[in-house]
């Protein structure tokens, strides 16, 4: 994730494992899975889960995004 590579036991992983795997992750960022080929960037929810067996199509990439901020700033 963030171009950290980090290991995990089991076959398979949730949103939410992979957050508890970044030290001090800030939980108002949003965690992004970078998609393969074609496929767009989205948003992953902690509930979902992802196979981490996947032979001969690279390791998934992840990456946390900061809050958006919203408005204009005063000058």
């Amino acid at each position: 994730m963030d171009n950290v590579k980090y290991e995990h036991d089991a076959s398979s992983i949730t949103g939410a494992e992979i957050k508890t795997k970044v030290p001090g992750f800030d939980p108002s960022y949003s965690l992004f899975l970078e998609g393969h080929g074609n496929d767009p960037d989205r948003l992953v929810q902690d509930s979902e889960g992802f196979s981490l067996e996947r032979q001969g199509q690279g390791p998934l990439k992840f990456y946390t995004v900061p809050p958006a901020q919203f408005g204009h700033v005063a000058c």
